[in-house]
């Protein structure tokens, strides 16, 4: 059974940064695609940044790139999402979710996400504010 469980979440000043880790278990890390996602209130669920299991490859939004980096531990089964030069737009409930055949682009991409994808966690809250 597939399990994911966001941490890392918290208040920072505009600027700051944080590090938010997905721990996964249930699956082998290194078969499937994990993509963070984030969701404002009153808005849809969106792709952040998505990974490879297979060979690294990442797909970033455009509104975060240069900004957010990801990676992964398949050893600890773990996805992290380092986040520098915080701004108030990225405050969210951010989620990381899993699927063993959509490519990094295609899950970063995906409209619905929460229609195609079945495995979530139940997310951190991230707030960016002076």
């Amino acid at each position: 059974q597939v399990q994911l469980v966001e941490s890392g979440g918290g208040l920072v000043q505009p600027g700051g940064s944080l590090r938010l880790s997905c721990a996964t278990s249930g699956f082998t890390l290194d078969y499937y695609t994990i993509g963070w996602f984030r969701q404002a209130p009153g808005k849809e669920r969106e792709g952040v940044s998505c990974i490879s299991g297979v060979d690294g490859s990442t797909s970033y939004a455009d509104s975060v790139k240069g900004r957010f980096t990801i990676s992964r531990d398949n050893a600890e089964n773990t996805v992290y999402l380092q986040m520098n030069s915080l701004k108030p737009e990225d405050t969210a409930v951010y989620y990381c979710t899993a699927d063993p055949i959509t490519t990094v682009q295609a899950m970063c991409s995906m409209p619905s996400p929460l229609v195609h994808f079945r495995s979530w966690g139940r997310g951190t809250q991230v707030t960016v504010s002076s």
